[in-house]
Order: structure tokens, then C-alpha cells, then sequence
């Protein structure tokens, strides 16, 4: 069986800003200055958090050779732990 996802789980759940940056991003794709604004986190908060899940791979940029205007999704691990945190509540 694989574990990652639930070593995943355990890594977003142990910080609110990675929980709810994962929540804003189910089915949808934004970016950090949309994401600050749905979180109510300052957008230096935002963009720290998203670089730590596109090391993890939970999440991934979709245009980053653009400098200004990224967009950010979950990737298909970010999306099984998006799920693991709505069966968690």
C-alpha cells in the first residue's frame, strides 16, 4: 500500500496555512494574489506556503515560465489529500 498519501496528510494538516491553501485550490486554478485573497493570509504567506507544496508535489504551477500572473493547481497527490481533508472534518 502506499503511504504518501497519508505522510501527506499528516505534513498539511500540521500547518493551517498549507490546510486551507489546499482547500482554496480544490477544482480550481489560481493564483497566489487570488489565493490571498480567499484565505485572508498576507501574500508573502501565500507565496511560501505554495513554494513548500510544489517541492512536496502537492501542488503545481501551470504557466512558470510567465514572471508575473502564475497559476497554480493541485496535482493528483494534492488532490487525494484535498479529499483525505474533507473526509478528516
Amino acid at each position: 500500500m502506499n503511504e504518501k498519501p497519508h505522510v501527506d496528510l499528516g505534513y498539511v494538516l500540521a500547518s493551517r496555512y498549507r490546510r486551507n491553501i489546499i482547500l482554496a485550490l480544490q477544482d480550481k486554478v489560481l493564483c497566489p494574489t487570488e489565493l490571498s485573497t480567499r484565505t485572508n493570509y498576507p501574500q508573502s504567506h501565500v507565496s511560501n506556503t505554495l513554494s513548500t507544496l510544489v517541492k512536496r508535489g502537492l501542488v503545481a504551477c501551470v504557466n512558470p515560465n510567465d514572471r508575473k500572473g502564475r497559476l497554480y493547481q493541485l496535482t493528483s497527490d494534492g488532490k487525494k489529500v484535498c479529499t483525505q481533508l474533507a473526509c478528516h472534518d
